[in-house]
């Protein structure tokens, strides 16, 4: 079943994409959109996730706005990285926390501008038992913080992340004591697990839902499904 429903975030609330599998108390994943916004894309990957046996939580990040031209995208990120996306990316796990029968360990998946917050949640919220980042990386003290472990899937040829920003991002992650698994997917560029770009590989972007799906139930327990 999937819907939009609303988020409490700090007295107020914001949309959210519920994706949910026919377990009611199936493990939960907070999935975090890309500076596109919340759009098809996120929710696709959500289902998908669903039909793999999460019950699927996307907060919208950028209040209804979604972007297709990266000039857009740079300024909706921008412009909410200045606003309340830490409190909305912690109401998230929040709310998948107090679902009543629902496992506790709680995963987080992230694309680009997402992957950060992905990341980031794991070393403020201790439910969080697994991130998972797609072509985005965060540095310095967040590293240390939590004990999550990650899981990143980076793009061959990406001028968004450079190689010395993924050795550093996992450098960091293994100065922290923290586990870490980084995949490098040949021939792809930035978004390349995103349908609706022109660097869309299906075949990289199917190795690595495989790979997050395995990761997750590693990490979080009982999704079930195909």
């Amino acid at each position: 079943m999937t819907r939009m429903g609303e988020l409490e975030v700090e007295g107020g609330t914001v949309n959210a994409y519920v994706a949910e599998p026919e377990s009611g108390d199936a493990p939960g994943v907070a999935l975090y959109h890309a500076w596109w916004g919340l759009n098809d894309d996120v929710k696709a990957f959500a289902d998908r996730l669903a039909a793999a046996g999460f019950h699927v939580l996307a907060p919208d990040m950028f209040g209804g706005a979604v972007a297709t031209e990266i000039e857009d995208a740079d300024r909706l990120s921008s412009s909410a990285e200045e606003g309340g996306v830490d409190a909305i990316a912690l109401a998230a796990i929040d709310r998948l926390a107090a679902r009543p029968g629902a496992p506790t360990a709680i995963g987080a998946v992230g694309f680009s501008f997402g992957a950060a917050y992905a990341v980031w949640v794991a070393g403020r919220r201790d439910q969080v038992a697994g991130s998972v980042a797609y072509y985005g990386s965060v540095t310095g003290p967040t590293l240390a913080r939590g004990s999550a472990p990650v899981l990143g899937h980076f793009a061959a040829d990406d001028p968004y992340e450079t190689d010395e920003n993924v050795a550093e991002f996992e450098q960091g992650l293994r100065d922290a004591g923290r586990d870490v698994t980084i995949h490098r997917y040949p021939g792809t560029g930035h978004w390349f697990a995103e349908p609706s770009r022109d660097v869309y590989r299906p075949e990289a972007a199917d190795l690595a839902f495989e790979r997050t799906v395995t990761f997750l139930r590693d990490r979080l327990g009982s999704g079930t499904g195909g």
